[in-house]
């Protein structure tokens, strides 16, 4: 809306001294001539818009400039800018930036220090270009209701190719996921997006079909009582204080060093078993122990084999 991009533009001339009229172009993705139309609109509602010309020019506001920021307090500012931050390191998000302009330009100059104060990095080591390439591919595809599709390994390593109607992005864990319908199995379902390859939107619309994501359906789902287990895990003394982070203290039995959890199964539980090594011991239910065995015999076999020279 014209009304947003009129403050948003207002916000960032208070940010900065000058602003050229092509990078506000580039950034509302609009016209020059659009963002010339918009600087008459401001003038004439009484902002005190400057033009510098040349090489160096650019549009600016008459120094001191402010608008009243009774609505948020510096916390408040500081705290949602810190929040919106923090979002943009794992997407991109026009909003969100436009957003952070304006709540940037109610600050005071001591407000605006404080936002370095506190820096929360959503985005995995090493920039993974490609998971927030996807992550803003969905983002787009749930705000115009669009399916999309893609190949999907499962923990199992299956791969099927499937479309969906996505409905939520959800980040858990440092891991995201995208909750939709799947158009293969006809129900809802969660997908890893780390697990997603050969993403693309369809030409394909949909109606958006009512979730309550306040009840958080995927963890319903994850929790459906055929797939939890009772697991029992002694573990070594020495692993303790790890164990109390991972599982909290009420999940330890008094005065023995054993962990029980309500936990679903499947592949991702028994890789997670087997990354404490020999810290921990599986105790129940026995069928979960045998499986460990199973894999740890199997571990070896691979290591026992006679690697041929090159």
């Amino acid at each position: 809306m014209k009304i947003d991009r009129l403050l948003t533009m207002t916000m960032m001339l208070i940010n900065r001294k000058k602003v050229k009229a092509q990078e506000f172009a580039e950034f509302f993705n609009v016209s020059v001539r659009t963002i010339y139309r918009d600087i008459d609109t401001l003038s004439n509602a009484g902002i005190p818009v400057i033009s510098y010309q040349g090489a160096n020019g650019g549009i600016g506001l008459l120094e001191g400039y402010r608008i009243d920021k009774q609505i948020l307090t510096e916390e408040e500012i500081t705290s949602i800018s810190i929040a919106l931050k923090s979002i943009l390191t794992s997407h991109e998000d026009l909003s969100a930036k436009a957003v952070l302009e304006k709540l940037e330009g109610l600050a005071e100059k001591k407000g605006q220090q404080a936002f370095d104060y506190l820096f929360v990095d959503d985005s995995p080591w090493g920039q993974n270009a490609r998971l927030k390439e996807k992550v803003t591919l969905l983002k787009n595809a749930i705000t115009t209701t669009i399916c999309v599709r893609f190949s999907y390994s499962s923990s199992e390593g299956n791969v099927t190719f499937r479309s969906i109607e996505p409905h939520t992005l959800i980040q858990k864990g440092r891991i995201w996921y995208v909750y939709g319908y799947c158009l293969l199995r006809n129900t809802f379902r969660l997908f890893k997006l780390a697990r997603i390859k050969d993403l693309e939107m369809c030409n394909t619309s949909f109606i958006r079909k009512e979730v309550n994501n306040d009840e958080l359906p995927w963890d319903k789902a994850w929790y459906a009582p055929s797939k939890v287990v009772t697991l029992r895990m002694a573990f070594h003394p020495d692993y303790r204080l790890k164990i109390e982070e991972l599982f909290g203290l009420d999940s330890i039995e008094a005065n023995q060093s054993i962990v029980k959890i309500e936990i679903p199964e499947d592949e991702w539980l028994y890789g997670f078993i087997l990354s404490f090594a020999d810290k921990v011991e599986v105790l129940e239910p026995a069928h979960i122990r045998e499986k460990i065995q199973q894999k740890v015999r199997h571990i070896i076999d691979v290591y026992e084999k006679t690697i041929k020279p090159i």
